[in-house]
């Protein structure tokens, strides 16, 4: 299930490293332990030691009787709302209008879907590592839909150069090697076109004040965290222009939220699980049900909490993300 473990740093190679926490699987309740590192020098931070592919792939998939917390699911929803969609899409109008657009990590595509609203003209094509996406072309939402990894030769040659735009939502914190995926974005955007960025900021500082209580670590699922210099450096190393760069529309106003419904959902009698060897007793089952149900204005408050303070948050280090749109070399985009 897990790779041997690393003791240096996957992207500047460093062996400065610090245990940042240990936790389980908060959300799905899993077996396992999973350990998250960062590095002293860059800040980069990663899962260490990393799932395989297997191990990536028990995690991810959908188990038959698994409990599933719905307060915990709906906080976590909150990243890809249709506004959250419709905004990054919005910050690509200055740019003109694209005509052919690459969405990586699609997943159902409802990120293109929503993004036509503002782009009627533009071709929409989609990459995931799942058949998703073979369904979202079946709905009319893409119009190419391309199952596996970006980094796959023969899909890096196929798109290369064709796209105006490639857009990367929340997708480098998922995959083995980001720095690899960065890559073979750029090298599916025209000279002149545009990548646009999304991902988590580590250096949150709800992730210092909550630790494995912070949603978006999200273990095991999430492998990496990218501080936004790492990303930029990239960037600037194809020789790309940031035209645009910050944490402000890029935060996401769950972070109380998710705690508290993670704490709610671990301060119960633990739920039946299809690899528990004696399932709970009936009353421990019942009574996390209820005190589930009770707790939802809890959560629902904290949310509150979320959204006043987030005109605020968003303009402090409390910010839980960022994003870029970087320019590629070569001429202006048409």
């Amino acid at each position: 299930m897990h790779e041997p473990r690393r003791e240096d740093c996957p992207w500047c190679g460093s062996a400065r490293l610090r245990n940042r926490l240990r936790t389980g699987d908060l959300r799905r309740h899993r077996p396992g332990l999973f350990t998250v590192d960062a590095c002293r020098d860059c800040g980069h931070t990663f899962q260490n030691p990393r799932l395989t592919a297997e191990g990536l792939a028990f995690y991810r998939r959908a188990v038959r009787g698994a409990p599933r917390d719905p307060a915990t699911e709906w906080v976590l929803r909150l990243s890809t709302a249709p506004h959250r969609h419709r905004a990054a899409a919005r910050a690509m109008l200055p740019f003109g209008e694209p005509e052919s657009w690459l969405d990586v990590g699609t997943g159902h595509a409802r990120f293109p879907d929503l993004a036509r609203e503002f782009f009627p003209y533009t071709a929409f094509d989609g990459t995931d590592l799942t058949a998703r996406v073979e369904r979202a072309r079946g709905l009319g939402r893409v119009e190419e839909a391309h199952v596996g990894p970006l980094t796959h030769p023969r899909l890096r040659a196929r798109l290369a150069g064709r796209y105006d735009v490639v857009s990367v939502l929340h997708h480098l914190e998922h995959v083995p090697d980001p720095r690899a995926e960065l890559h073979a974005a750029l090298d599916a955007v025209r000279p002149g076109g545009h990548l646009l960025v999304e991902t988590l900021d580590p250096r949150c500082l709800f992730a210092t004040l909550f630790g494995r209580w912070w949603l978006p670590y999200d273990q095991p699922r999430r492998l990496h965290l990218l501080p936004p210099r790492n990303l930029r450096a990239v960037l600037e190393e194809r020789g790309c222009v940031i035209v645009s760069a910050g944490r402000r529309a890029a935060h996401v106003p769950h972070d109380l939220a998710g705690a508290a419904a993670l704490a709610l959902a671990h301060s119960l009698p633990a739920p039946d699980t299809p690899w528990r060897a004696v399932p709970p007793a009936a009353f421990d089952r019942h009574l996390r049900t209820v005190v589930l149900r009770a707790g939802t204005p809890l959560v629902a408050g904290a949310l509150a909490a979320d959204l006043a303070l987030a005109p605020l948050l968003r303009h402090t280090p409390f910010a839980n993300g960022h994003r870029i749109i970087a320019r590629t070399p070569g001429r202006t985009a048409g």
